[in-house]
């Protein structure tokens, strides 16, 4: 649980969704509880944001990557991957 977490009885989650749905989007989580108990958590969905990054700085990230041989890179996918697309049985 984050500092965020709140409990939430059954009860307030029944009649005070629209707030509590507004505070997820906010970022706050909730244990649900029923008769004193936890039954369910709630929490925000982790967008993920897209980063977009110049072309030249994308390279730049490759420039000591190991050179890649085609020809065996496709013998070794040939070698280990049935490529026949017909159903066996």
């Amino acid at each position: 649980m984050n500092s965020m977490t709140r409990k939430l009885t059954q009860r307030e989650l029944r009649r005070h969704s629209g707030k509590i749905l507004r505070a997820l989007d906010g970022g706050d989580d909730f244990i649900v509880t029923r008769k004193g108990r936890p039954v369910g958590e709630l929490r925000p969905i982790q967008r993920q944001k897209r980063t977009f990054i110049p072309k030249e700085e994308f390279l730049a990230l490759f420039e000591g990557a190991p050179h890649i041989d085609y020809d065996q890179f496709r013998a070794d996918i040939d070698r280990y991957v049935d490529q026949d697309p017909t159903p066996r049985g």
